[in-house]
């Protein structure tokens, strides 16, 4: 657990960045801290591993003051990623991923056999090993800086805008590629972004900071939809934040219904027809007035695993207002359809619920500035008598022994500090709707199990997904 207790930085130019910050990231969770331009993002994540120090107050790690670790220590025990992967230009895909190791002493062959693990657990393919940055497109060199910065399996990952500077695709590829990651790995990450759609889609924990760096709130992303403590975090928020909050509501519980399903689309004799394929996927509604005689169906969505704000995105964007459910597990087979206005019922029941819950049990007290959800848990993560037990290294976070990695590497000398935006160690950055025709009112029946029988698709049993074993250790 880091906590930063009423932590302020001002340069010597007289510029305050951070103002009495005081901020408990949880250990084990994904911490976003979100804000404006010029708000100190980026100064708050620096003092963490001391690239910058505060001028006032304190940061602590697991109760330990930052200042008494070393440097050097601090920062190859926190793996660090920034904008455009920060990679050495001059250095291959394993070069780079191997820079802390090398640092750290690591015998040769364990630092291959380690960066060969991690292009794997990133996806990367073993071919682009001995390419050099240039040769990778962004979202690649994003992923190399990833592993670069999990080589020495750290506990802390910092993490300053990393998926910035790419495209919406691929940084929503990233996103989706590093929450399956941390599922995974487990880590304690502060990550930075002034994005704040990837705020709530990635963090346990967000704080939204005001210019000047102040903390104007911090709390699940759930939380900071529902009561927003002012007006300056519900207009950062965003005036679409209802719909934003349907993100937090799991879909499982709508009632699906059903209609009628046909392979070719000359067969079908209801106007909401869905065409699917031999394996029962849904390839589109049926359209006389299209050459192909099918409509697309929109978005789809999996009951098991989507939010009632995927399910609304498919009936929204399907031409009849009917949001189609597929089975992913079973190769997207289809499951039901439910209509626009099923789902936004569902929501309102579940928002009634939740405020009778809060007024009668009195449970859940309504966010304030500054005050998040985790400060409960403060004294239930303190270090236990274990985790000092022998083999901790002096001058190493705690729990954290290396033996005799680091015994011959010097610290900085006194009053050394990073120039810039340099990361950690030696790592750099680097430059480098409607279709036109109409529709008879659509007539939503409940799901026949013998719905398919017609079409005589074969029913397969849904295999349970079982979760991949992590190849990072």
């Amino acid at each position: 657990m880091i906590q930063f207790e009423s932590v302020s930085k001002t340069f010597r130019d007289g510029t305050t960045a951070v103002t009495d910050l005081s901020l408990t990231v949880p250990s084990h969770n994904f911490t976003v801290i979100v804000g404006p331009s010029g708000c100190g993002k980026t100064t708050t994540l620096r003092m963490v591993n001391r690239m910058l120090e505060p001028t006032k107050g304190r940061i602590t790690w697991d109760g330990t003051p930052m200042k008494s670790f070393r440097k050097t220590t601090l920062r190859r025990q926190m793996g660090y990623v920034i904008q455009s992967g920060g990679l050495f230009p001059h250095r291959t895909v394993l070069e780079n991923i191997g820079t802390v190791p090398n640092l750290l002493h690591w015998n040769a062959n364990k630092i291959r056999k380690r960066s060969f693990e991690l292009m794997a657990s990133v996806d990367l393919d073993s071919k682009l090993a001995h390419r050099y940055p240039a040769q990778l497109s962004g979202g690649q060199q994003q992923r190399v800086g990833v592993a670069r910065a999990l080589a020495a399996d750290p506990l802390v990952l910092l993490m300053d805008e990393p998926f910035s500077a790419v495209d919406p695709v691929v940084r929503t590829e990233l996103q989706d590629f590093f929450l399956g990651l941390q599922r995974q790995l487990s880590k304690t990450i502060i990550f930075i972004t002034h994005d704040i759609d990837e705020a709530i889609r990635l963090g346990d924990q967000v704080a939204i900071l005001r210019v000047g760096g102040r903390l104007a709130q911090v709390g699940t992303p759930q939380e900071l939809l529902d009561r927003p403590a002012d007006a300056f975090v519900e207009g950062f928020i965003g005036r679409d934040r209802g719909y934003r909050s349907l993100s937090f509501l799991p879909a499982a519980a709508l009632p699906l219904g059903s209609v009628q399903v046909v392979r070719d689309p000359g067969s079908a004799t209801d106007a909401n027809a869905l065409v699917v394929d031999a394996e029962a996927r849904p390839l589109g509604w049926v359209d006389p007035g299209r050459p192909t005689g099918v409509q697309p169906v929109g978005a789809t969505f999996d009951p098991e695993t989507d939010t009632l704000r995927t399910a609304l995105d498919g009936a929204l964007t399907s031409t009849n207002g009917l949001a189609v459910a597929v089975h992913r597990a079973s190769g997207g087979r289809y499951a039901g359809v439910v209509a626009a206005q099923e789902i936004l019922s569902r929501a309102q029941q579940t928002r009634s619920a939740q405020a009778e819950l809060i007024s009668v049990s009195g449970e859940i007290e309504p966010a304030s500035p500054g005050v998040g959800t985790q400060n409960a848990e403060q004294n239930s993560e303190e270090p236990s008598s274990a985790d000092q037990a022998s083999g901790d290294t002096p001058g190493y976070p705690p729990g954290r022994g290396v033996a005799n990695a680091d015994e011959h590497i010097p610290d900085e000398a006194p009053g050394d500090e990073p120039v810039g935006d340099a990361a950690p160690g030696d790592i750099p950055h680097s430059g480098t709707g409607n279709n036109g025709h109409s529709h008879r009112p659509v007539e939503v029946r409940q799901l026949e199990p013998d719905q398919f029988d017609a079409l005589e698709v074969e029913r397969s049993e849904d295999r349970e997904a079982e979760p991949s074993e992590a190849s990072v250790r």
